[in-house]
């Protein structure tokens, strides 16, 4: 089977440059973007999620540093190599660009071939490292569970998010594993634009895909009940773009249930299970796991799209 081009963007105000940078990349090993503004390179960053940006320091509209800063706060840009281009070459303009996330530095002019070697460097480690998740490109289980000892170490305060899609394998079924992909890439999405809007501007934010239709996200206690809230809202309404008319006009689809009966199945709803540190201590992923099974468990019980915070002071 073929393998994917590595998509690399070149983000320079200068057009002469970025035709040099993008010339200097092989066409036969890289898939090549470019943008020439800062607030061009943030919109390509979200849409495109290239695996390696090449960024200039100094552009128009929003700086390389800013740029940087705001990947490594996003969940679904927090670990894309950046390598920092400028013509600055002082010890002080290269420990701002590494402070603010940048992976490597490049001073102009460069050695395309210099360049070349240090992008399939940060490649391959950023391709062995990796634990995403080929659907939503999110952080997978190994990034999860050290983001959870992490904050249990730390002995901050912290609430752990477990999502779930209520009735995803009926929808599955009776709609094709393509439909579902979109519906668990658009769950994704909307999980990342709840969190960047209520749980994120702390920097403690964190979203990752356990797999199938689970989803954690970590977050301040005091964020995690507008996060959910707003999760709620936006797939309640983003779902229903995936039905078909006549589906959605029933309210309902058939399909066969996990024991091999015939069945109705509503529209798809999402339920959030929310654990949290501040009444009891949190020792090891497996016990938040255990916890988050028990909620998960009464959330499936209500009646459409939920969120259950767990107020169990043992």
């Amino acid at each position: 089977m073929l393998q994917p081009r590595p998509k690399v963007l070149v983000a320079d105000d200068d057009h002469n440059l970025r035709q040099l940078l993008m010339e200097a990349l092989p066409r036969h090993k890289f898939e090549v973007y470019q943008a020439a503004d800062g607030n061009e390179t943030w919109d390509t960053i979200r849409n495109l999620r290239p695996d390696i940006v090449l960024l200039d320091v100094m552009m128009p509209g929003m700086d390389g540093h800013e740029i940087c800063k705001r990947m490594r706060e996003n969940p679904q840009t927090r670990s894309i190599p950046v390598i920092m281009l400028t013509a600055r070459a002082q010890l002080k303009d290269k420990l701002e660009g590494i402070e603010s996330g940048a992976d490597d530095y490049i001073t102009k002019p460069f050695d395309p071939m210099e360049l070349q070697a240090r992008i399939e460097m940060h490649l391959r480690r950023y391709l062995r490292d990796s634990d995403m998740s080929p659907i939503t490109e999110l952080p997978g289980n190994k990034a999860i569970e050290d983001a959870l000892v992490t904050r249990i170490e730390s002995s901050r305060l912290f609430a752990m998010l477990y999502i779930d899609l209520d009735d995803f394998k009926a929808f599955n079924d009776y709609y094709g594993f393509t439909a579902g992909s979109e519906v668990i890439r658009m769950t994704g999405a909307v999980l990342a634009e709840a969190l960047d809007k209520f749980g994120a501007g702390s920097g403690e934010g964190f979203l990752g895909h356990v797999g199938g239709d689970d989803f954690i996200i970590l977050t301040p206690i005091d964020d995690a009940e507008a996060v959910s809230k707003e999760i709620i809202r936006l797939f309640d309404e983003r779902i229903r773009d995936h039905y078909n008319p006549e589906d959605l006009e029933k309210g309902y689809i058939v399909s066969i249930d996990r024991r091999g009966y015939v069945m109705k199945f509503p529209i798809m709803t999402i339920s959030i299970s929310i654990v949290h540190n501040e009444h009891r201590q949190l020792t090891d992923p497996a016990q938040i796991g255990r916890i988050a099974a028990e909620l998960k468990k009464y959330a499936k019980d209500l009646e459409g799209s939920v969120y259950v915070f767990d107020r169990r002071k043992t």
